[in-house]
């Protein structure tokens, strides 16, 4: 088994980026191996990032109106109320499991 370089925080060679740098430039790994790794040091353990070639990176695909549609629909879901089925307007938080003006009513009630 071969083993993969392994680069100090910020010192990784140029032609290589982590995923989120790839995204950023309208790429993804698109199916490549992970080339080497970044280790940013820190007590519990190092922080790895693991690094492709962006040479080898693909173009991010393109949003398609049905892939638009699921996304729209599901971020839809994650903004009502399941207590009072408004739209609250901003996503849900899950420790509340309903919007503000409800969790606010609850406790008002349970007091």
């Amino acid at each position: 088994m071969a083993s993969i370089p392994v680069y100090p925080w910020r010192l990784a060679p140029d032609g290589l980026a982590t995923v989120r740098q790839l995204r950023a430039l309208g790429l993804r790994p698109g199916g490549q191996d992970v080339v080497a790794q970044i280790e940013r040091p820190r007590r519990r353990g190092p922080l790895v990032a693991y690094l492709y070639s962006i040479d080898l990176a693909k173009p991010v695909r393109p949003m398609t109106p049905a892939k638009h549609a699921a996304l729209a629909k599901a971020n839809r879901a994650r903004r009502m109320c399941p207590r009072c089925h408004a739209d609250a307007g901003y996503v849900i938080p899950a420790e509340l499991g309903m919007c503000v003006p409800c969790a606010d009513w609850g406790e008002q009630s349970a007091a």
